[in-house]
């Protein structure tokens, strides 16, 4: 006889579940995190208001995003909720998700080049929780700022090698702030001046880009990791050529355009 204990959710858990048996007073699903242990959609926890038919929001075989109401874990019972559960909540579960999906993929790719055991590649990613959220932001953190970035690891050279060689192929997710500066100049080398002064500021930081779009106007661009660190750059950089082009006699106007993130691979 089996000693082994189920693990189970925690009441307040958002979950990923695949619905597997639709009937009239709600829906029994698998948790796919859990082993897909079996827990129970009720038709009042789907969705605000009287529901005529639970086919119109859970289909079987559908992947839904469930917030843990009750567990009974004697008994074996997990009561779920579709409607309490936020677009926030399942966006950022979704995210997750595709995370650890990732994550495998790349383990995955590191065992197979670097021929580890199973036993190996479970201690190689026992290791990276011990510093990172999931293996998919060691990755990334690894493509940014190289293999001795997680020296404390103790990572094992040959298998060090091949994360690098894998990292080094990984697009790495970055954000792009844009905006339209209108810049004049009366004076006679005007063109000049703001040449100079836009050139000077691209020379001092790769992150910047900057494309005349046809006098007066140039779209300045920059790209970082994420909002907060672009968002950092950008008013120093619009500080500086306002002022530069000012002192000169010239004009300047900045309008923030919609901000871009790149898809992360």
């Amino acid at each position: 006889m089996s000693t082994e204990i189920q693990e189970m959710p925690e009441q307040g858990e958002i979950v990923l579940a695949t619905v597997t048996k639709v009937m009239d007073h709600g829906a029994y699903v698998t948790l796919d995190e859990y082993d897909d242990i079996q827990g129970f959609l009720h038709i009042s926890e789907i969705a605000p208001g009287w529901i005529r038919s639970v086919n119109r929001f859970v289909k079987d075989g559908e992947k839904k995003v469930l917030l843990v109401k009750k567990v009974n874990a004697q008994r074996g019972d997990i009561d779920l909720s579709l409607k309490q559960v936020s677009k926030d909540q399942k966006k950022q579960k979704l995210k997750e998700v595709k995370k650890f999906e990732k994550g495998k993929t790349l383990l995955q790719n590191v065992q197979e080049k670097a021929k580890l055991t199973d036993e190996e590649i479970e201690k190689l990613e026992d290791s990276i929780y011990s510093k990172f959220d999931s293996v998919y932001d060691a990755f990334i953190s690894i493509g940014r700022n190289g293999i001795e970035s997680v020296k404390d690891l103790k990572i094992a050279k040959k298998t060090s090698t091949v994360i690098e060689d894998i990292c080094s192929k990984i697009k790495l997710p970055s954000v792009e702030i844009r905006g339209i500066m209108e810049i004049t100049s009366n004076k006679s080398d005007g063109v000049e001046i703001i040449k100079k002064t836009l050139l000077d500021i691209i020379k001092k930081d790769s992150t910047v880009d900057i494309t005349y779009l046809g006098a007066p106007k140039y779209r300045l661009s920059i790209t970082s990791e994420d909002f907060k660190s672009a968002e950092k750059l950008l008013k120093p950089i619009v500080e500086e050529i306002q002022t530069n082009i000012q002192k000169k006699k010239g004009t300047f106007s900045f309008t923030r355009e919609d901000s871009k993130k790149t898809r992360e691979n």
